[in-house]
């Protein structure tokens, strides 16, 4: 069997050479908490890495979609979407994707003197399922300012950024109810097209069928389908496209990402089929629609 470390289809990694990190490192403001490497890997087939000497720094890894396994200690774990696992410095471990489901993970590597106050007592892998308030969005655009600061690290005010979002990105994790609750400001009961809406935009890195939808909330596909077409007038997996899409001219506007990059975020396996939804959602092709807001 295959069993690869890197260079799939869609990855995004950045690091900086080891001396910057060292010189990095004598900065208080930086050197309590820093990144060392960060990324992101989609169903990335037959991934695997065996550290047998452990390393010399922390890592997360927060999958997303499919499912993965890891081993510490002496015992395998079984990672699945929605779960993260910390993996300590100097500790022997091995991970890898799934044969047949293999995982998306958002992944980093970080090191500092504060680094250790941010593992878990236990090595089991933790699940952030999504509810009214779980901000999974709110992470990922953490994670995306994160990134782009840490690519931009030889300046040091982008590795200081880097450093303080790397604070509130790990807190989100082991402050996951602190974390929900400082956004949960809507008293009111959200309705029922209000809540699947909700679901949607915080799953919209994926490719939900209508039947995972209505399974979430407890109803049939053509039940659930007529309870959302009577409230918004709009078929929910059509309203779920147009949200990958709104999406994705976000990501155009607001980041320098490729756009097979972006497709691949939001879950198309197919780019060509990512562009002709685009074009027909919006009227523009992707690189238009990229041309029409540099000239704005």
């Amino acid at each position: 069997m295959a069993k690869i470390k890197n260079g799939f289809k869609g990855e995004r990694f950045v690091s900086l050479p080891e001396q910057v990190l060292e010189e990095y490192a004598k900065e208080p403001l930086i050197g309590n908490l820093y990144l060392r490497m960060i990324g992101y890997f989609p169903r990335v087939k037959y991934h695997y890495v065996c550290k047998e000497e452990g390393c010399d720094y922390c890592m997360l890894i927060y999958c997303t979609d499919g499912k993965g396994w890891y081993e510490i200690n002496g015992i395998r774990y079984l990672v699945q979407k929605d779960e993260y696992i910390f993996i300590p410095d100097h500790t022997p471990y091995a991970f890898g994707a799934d044969n047949t489901d293999p995982w998306t993970i958002y992944w980093l590597h970080f090191r500092g003197k504060m680094s250790h106050c941010f593992l878990p007592t236990y090595p089991n892998p933790q699940a952030i399922l999504p509810d009214d308030y779980s901000r999974l969005q709110d992470r990922m655009q953490l994670f995306e300012e994160m990134y782009k600061s840490f690519s931009m690290g030889y300046i040091r005010e982008y590795m200081l950024y880097a450093s303080m979002c790397l604070y509130h990105f790990l807190s989100s994790f082991i402050c996951l109810e602190q974390y929900r609750a400082a956004n949960s400001h809507n008293e009111k009961p959200l309705s029922f097209s209000a809540k699947v809406i909700h679901y949607m935009q915080e799953n919209v890195q994926h490719n939900l069928t209508l039947t995972e939808l209505a399974g979430v909330f407890k109803y049939s596909a053509s039940h659930f389908s007529m309870l959302f077409l009577k409230e918004t007038g709009i078929a929910p997996i059509t309203y779920f496209l147009r949200l990958k899409i709104q999406k994705a001219c976000q990501y155009i506007e607001l980041t320098n990402l490729k756009l097979r990059d972006i497709a691949t975020l939001l879950g198309f396996e197919d780019a060509a089929y990512f562009s002709r939804l685009f074009n027909k959602i919006t009227g523009l092709s992707p690189s238009a629609y990229r041309e029409k807001v540099l000239k704005k």
